[in-house]
Formats: C-alpha cells, structure tokens, sequence
C-alpha cells in the first residue's frame, strides 16, 4: 500500500490533521498529541533555520530514544534539511568521522548520558568546525556553554516560516544518510528519499496491521532503520502512538509495557529472550501485546512458539532487510511456527529478490532501494549492478512459494575440506539444545582441514552447558565437517545497536591469540 504521503512532512501534517487529538508520543512524563507534536517540530525546524540551516544541508544526531530525537530528526526534515542519525555507542573519533564525511551543518547531540559526554569526546577527537549545535538534555540539564543551544530554545521559537521550508520539500529530495553499521569495514552512508523513506514504513505497517489503536514501545534504537523507518515512521504513517525508550531493561520494560497497554513490540530475538528470562516476568499484565516483528539469521523455533505461548503475541513475524533497503522480505501473520522461525518471509515493499547463480548471494531490486552510497561512487557501482539489481552480500535461498532462507554473510561462510559451512545453520541446530540461549559459530584456520567451526555459547539462566553435550548434540544432527572442533561458553556475545552478534570482533579475538 502506499504511504499516503510524499515528503516526511506532508505525512506529519497528515497525521496531524487526521489523528489530531490521539497521542503521538510519551516519554515519561511527556505526552504529545499528534496536534503538539507537530507544532514542536515547526517550533524546531524554524530554530534550526534561524541559526543557519538550508534545505538541503545536512543535520546530524546524536542521541538516545527519547522524545527529543524524534522532534529533533522531524524538525531537521520540516526544515528541509537531510538526517544524519549517528550510532550513539560510537567513540569520538568514529562519531568526528560521520559529521565530517557528512559535512553536516549542524548537530543535535546528547548532554552528558551513561556517564558519556559525546560533545567533550567528540571535541577531544579534534572537532572545531563552526556548525549549529543543539544539546538534548537527557541526564539532567547540562551546563550552558556559549554557542551552544540548549534545548529550552526549541519551546520558545517562532515557528513562521517553517510551513514555508516543509512545503518546497520533494519526494526524490534525500530524506536521510543512514551509515551502515561497518561489522565488515568502514561504514559507509545509504542515502535514501523521502518517496523511498516512507515506503519502506508504510509496508513494514501494512504487513503488521499497525493502526492508530497501537501503542509502539521502540526499544530498537532511532539512529537504526528498524527504529527510525520501521518505528518511528511507520507510527507516523499509521497514527500509533509511539513511545521510545532510551536503554533496555528487562524489568523497566515490563513494567511500561503494563502501565502503558503496549501492543507492538519489535526487537532483535535476543530482547524477547532477556524478558522471558527477567526474574519479574509473571508479575506484570502483558496481555495488551499483539505484534512482535523480529528477525536474525538465527530465531529459534522455540523461541517463536515462547513468545507467542508466555509473552502473548497475537502475532510474530519475522523480516528481512539491511540500510540499503530496510524492509526487503517479511513474513504474514497467517505464517505457521515454522515458517516463521526459520525464514525471512515474501518479498515486501515492493521489492523483487532473486539468488545469484554460483555464490548463492541476495540481490534485491524495486522502488525504495537506497540512492546510492554518499561520495563513493566506486562502492555504489559495487552494490548496485548495472540493471539495478542490490547486491546484498548475503547468502541465501528461496524456496518454491518465493519465501526467502538467510543461510550467511557471503564473507562469514567458511571451508572445512573442501566443504562450505554456513554458520547459521549451525547456529540454528545449537540453539535447539535445552539450555542454550545464544550462539555464534565462526571460521579458525586448522592445518589439515583449511578451517573448522568455533562455537561461542550463552547459556539460558540456571543452565549449565559443557562441551561433551554441545559436541554430541552436533554429531547427532549435523555432518561431520559442519560440527565445530572448539566449543567457548560466554556471559554474553558482542553485538552492535541492531542486535546483530558482531563476528569481525571474535575473528579478531581469536587472530590475537
């Protein structure tokens, strides 16, 4: 389905015509309506305008899932500005690199959080240019500091104008630089439309169902697509009420999802699991969740079936896609357990998705693709093949009914004689033994067998692995050069904002041995 509108803005006015007096969004102690926030965000845009930002310039941000950030990255867009969300877990160097090589105009950035003060570190890492900044006071407020807003300035501007700015934007203007991750390299930065932008929410919405009866708790965080696009757009789109949440916590979570009747909760498998295993699950009414939409290269059957039996979902659908394409391929509530589990669902958004003949790769093709990479247009020819086709470096198949299987990273699959392993299938028959909670499986060099498997283990809570198990378990249900030679047991597995198990870092862990 469409997304009803065009350019970020028309669907903000959209949603403020139509939902006018339904919340938009709470974040504690903030409850906006959709007619609030709209007047915020022309509140914010005309700030960002007064002190120097054009259509067309760039504003980065950084900062937690708050209320701010969504008024914050709406405002850049009503002013005409492209977004330039950055990963909050970044250093100063990393976060110096992406408003640089975005040559933002301005920055909307955290005060002190967590103990972190991203302006100071991003200062020490040697930024000096003279932009816009304008500090969210998430902690407390933070000291004042001349030439720096503070966010007091947003409630106390003159919105003229700001209509002005919204409506010269265009669909095909570029909406958003969403930087990849970087688990295989330095990131590099999707740059999408408006048109494209919303697309991909208006899909992700209409395969969930959202309406404006759901109450969203966004927990993936807004710098990512799947919180941004598929979160915060999508309730934009849809008139859900969102409510972000700027850290997880198990128990905190469980109880905003009783006070606040929350009924859509999406997240990496990994925060469905934490919340069956919290040691206050029980002691909180949850009956008010319907949709929970995950995916991973990994979901066990088990725990698709926990989270329908012990968390109540109505629905869980599994999905894929990456920055350059947000929503490629998700499953359909109709889906049985199975299916669910162990794919990725149909083709969605629009999208076509085909198996590359001998490397087994995804390609992904269709109307809300990525632009291109920003100033690199040697990566861009790279990703996007001469008849459009997205090479996804994903290893795949698509079975008779067009439902998509991710078997790997083309680079994360190894050879152990002569034979490709992928590590996901592994992972799969790992996680179906009682007691393991997580696992990642990567590639060692071994003299005689060129490389064989190393399995990092979690442990469900009250569990006690040991290796004979995990070895026999292997033997039993897969072949002989698929069974991993080492077997690790950890408290926790390294993941980026997305939840993906960051397998450079165990590569690397293991080469410095």
């Amino acid at each position: 389905m469409a997304a009803d509108a065009d350019t970020v803005p028309a669907a903000l006015g959209r949603a403020a015509g139509l939902f006018a007096d339904r919340e938009a969004l709470v974040d504690g102690q903030v409850r906006l309506t959709f007619t609030e926030l709209h007047r915020q965000v022309r509140r914010c845009a005309a700030l960002l305008a007064e002190h120097g930002v054009r259509s067309g310039d760039r504003v980065a941000i950084c900062s937690p899932n708050t209320h701010h950030w969504v008024i914050a990255a709406l405002g850049a867009l009503y002013a005409g500005g492209t977004l330039v969300p950055i990963n909050t877990r970044f250093t100063g160097p990393e976060m110096l690199d992406i408003v640089e090589r975005s040559e933002a105009a301005a920055l909307v950035v955290a005060g002190p959080f967590l103990g972190t003060d991203r302006l100071a570190e991003l200062r020490a890492a040697g930024f000096g240019r003279p932009i816009t900044i304008l500090r969210i006071p998430v902690e407390g407020r933070p000291p004042t500091e001349p030439g720096v807003l503070e966010w007091e300035a947003v409630d106390t501007a003159d919105p003229s104008g700001a209509d002005t700015r919204a409506e010269a934007v265009r669909p095909e203007d570029v909406s958003d630089i969403l930087f990849t991750s970087g688990t295989t390299g330095r990131s590099k930065g999707a740059m999408t439309s408006h048109r494209r932008s919303l697309g991909v929410a208006a899909a992700w919405a209409d395969r969930g169902g959202l309406t404006a009866d759901d109450r969203y708790l966004v927990i993936n965080p807004f710098f990512h697509s799947f919180g941004y696009k598929a979160g915060m757009l999508a309730a934009l789109l849809r008139g859900a009420t969102l409510l972000p949440q700027a850290t997880f916590d198990a128990e905190r979570t469980l109880r905003t999802i009783a006070r606040e009747r929350i009924t859509v909760l999406p997240g990496a498998p990994t925060i469905y699991q934490t919340l069956l295993d919290a040691p206050a699950f029980g002691e909180h009414d949850i009956g008010s969740l319907r949709l929970a939409v995950t995916g991973a290269a990994t979901v066990p059957v088990a725990l698709v079936e926990r989270m329908r039996t012990d968390l109540g979902f109505d629905t869980v659908l599994t999905a894929y896609g990456l920055t350059e394409a947000v929503v490629a391929t998700m499953c359909r509530p109709e889906d049985d357990t199975a299916t669910i589990a162990r794919t990725c669902g149909r083709a969605a958004a629009g999208f076509e998705v085909r198996i590359a003949e001998g490397s087994g790769e995804v390609l992904l093709r269709g109307p809300n693709r990525m632009l291109g990479y920003l100033d690199d247009v040697e990566a861009t020819t790279k990703a996007i093949d001469g008849d459009g086709w997205l090479h996804t470096g994903d290893v795949g198949t698509l079975d008779e009914h067009g439902y998509l299987t991710i078997t790997d990273r083309i680079k994360d699959v190894y050879i152990c004689g002569g034979f490709n392993v992928y590590p996901a299938e592994v992972e799969q028959v790992l996680t179906r033994l009682p007691g393991v909670a997580e696992a990642a499986v990567i590639g060692i060099p071994d003299a005689r067998m060129g490389e064989v498997g190393r399995a990092y283990l979690v442990a469900s809570p009250g569990h006690t692995l040991s290796t004979e198990d995990v070895t026999r378990h292997c033997k039993q249900n897969l072949a002989n050069y698929k069974v991993p030679r080492q077997v690790e047991l950890r408290e926790r597995l390294p993941r980026n904002a997305a939840g993906k198990v960051l397998k450079r870092l165990l590569r690397d862990e293991q080469e410095n041995r």
